[in-house]
């Protein structure tokens, strides 16, 4: 995962197709965006909305045993 503050996060899932990356790359994407909202709505006080310049977006790695 990166993200558009510069941050990067590797996560160690392994998936046998590429398409099965691809949709777990997506879901992890519509999840940082989905987090955010619920943390904001459950709690604006600590947690201020969603800014829209922060995106998230994925990339694959094609590992080979």
């Amino acid at each position: 995962m990166t993200y558009s503050d510069g941050d990067r996060e590797e996560l160690d899932e392994f998936f046998e197709t590429e398409s099965e990356a691809e949709e777990f790359g997506l879901e992890q994407v519509s999840n940082f965006y989905s987090g955010g909202e619920v943390l904001h709505l459950s709690n604006p006080g600590d947690y201020p909305a969603p800014r829209e310049e922060v995106e998230a977006d994925y990339e694959v790695f094609e590992f080979e045993d």
